[in-house]
């Protein structure tokens, strides 16, 4: 029968064939080499931040030995290394700088000697404000007609505590009736202008009265010059502040007398009778503000000299009871 028959066995042999790029075995290489450049560009990053210290340091471990490495030495170099057949002391700050640039020197700032410099500074321009407040005041008074002819009357000059104005009387042409704080209307005109260019600055000022050396004769119990210079120094402040110049400018208004003569030659002579405005620089300012300031005590000297009047006192025998 045909079921019992034997059949031939037939082998099929398929060759398989690599297609070139159609392959694998390029995926394995360039991921090698994608690795490979990975790792070295990491390597040129952290060279590039090591510094030229540290690079020599390294240089020097792998210079040692392998032999004198394993057995613990200290490496062909003379100097100790932290880490043990190493070469240079990576902690020394040789190599750390760059060549031809040095070290800075470390500065000791004197805290009062940099407060003192900054005073400087500040009264410098404080000066140069005040130089031109007295210039901006000397060309009001040349543009102003009605201030021209008694410009003979105001005199301006810069004091160790500011910029002084000075109206002063001449024998023709007193600023206030005779012995009274009553001012002219000249006088009036004066202080208006000043009034307004004194605010130009925030200086405070400072407003004192003077007269002459002619006692006062008025038969009133007890006014003399010394009340009728304080008056007629009250006086000017209002019509100050009438000019337009801030109240809160003013920080002093005192009667002088004749204890301060403008020509100390001639006691009785006209120009003595006067007003005096001082612009105030800020050190003028702070001690008028303070009555006359404060005086500066070393406190290392009075605590040596309490305790050394403590130690006299315990050195003292006690006392006897009786």
């Amino acid at each position: 029968m045909a079921s019992n028959e034997k059949r031939p066995i037939v082998v099929k042999r398929i060759k398989k064939v690599e297609g070139a790029h159609h392959g694998g075995a390029w995926k394995i290489a360039y991921a090698d080499f994608v690795t490979a450049m990975m790792a070295f560009f990491l390597l040129m990053w952290l060279t590039s931040t090591v510094s030229e210290g540290d690079l020599k340091g390294i240089a020097e471990y792998f210079k040692t030995p392998l032999r004198v490495a394993l057995a613990g030495g200290k490496g062909s170099s003379e100097s100790v290394s932290l880490i043990q057949g190493g070469g240079e002391d990576l902690t020394r700050s040789k190599g750390q700088v760059k060549k031809g640039i040095s070290q800075p020197e470390k500065k000791i700032v004197n805290l009062k000697t940099v407060q003192e410099e900054v005073l400087r500074i500040e009264r410098e321009k404080e000066l140069e404000k005040l130089k031109e407040l007295k210039s901006s005041i000397e060309k009001a008074i040349d543009a102003n007609q009605k201030l021209q002819q008694f410009k003979k009357q105001i005199l301006l000059d810069i004091t160790s505590e500011g910029l002084r104005i000075q109206i002063i009387d001449e024998k023709n042409r007193p600023m206030f009736q005779s012995g009274s704080a009553v001012l002219e209307p000249y006088t009036k005109e004066i202080l208006y202008e000043i009034g307004t260019m004194l605010n130009q600055v925030p200086n405070k000022v400072s407003l004192s009265g003077h007269t002459d050396a002619q006692t006062y004769t008025y038969s009133e119990k007890g006014y003399s010059n010394w009340e009728l210079s304080a008056d007629r120094a009250n006086a000017a402040r209002r019509e100050l502040l009438m000019g337009g110049m801030e109240e809160n400018k003013i920080v002093r208004v005192v009667g002088l007398s004749s204890a301060v003569l403008f020509d100390k030659t001639d006691p009785l002579n006209p120009q003595n009778r006067r007003i005096s405005l001082i612009v105030m620089n800020k050190k003028a300012e702070e001690s008028a503000r303070n009555d006359g300031g404060t005086v500066e005590v070393d406190n290392e000297k009075i605590s040596d000299s309490n305790q050394a009047v403590k130690s006299g006192i315990e050195a003292l025998p006690p006392p006897a009871i009786k």
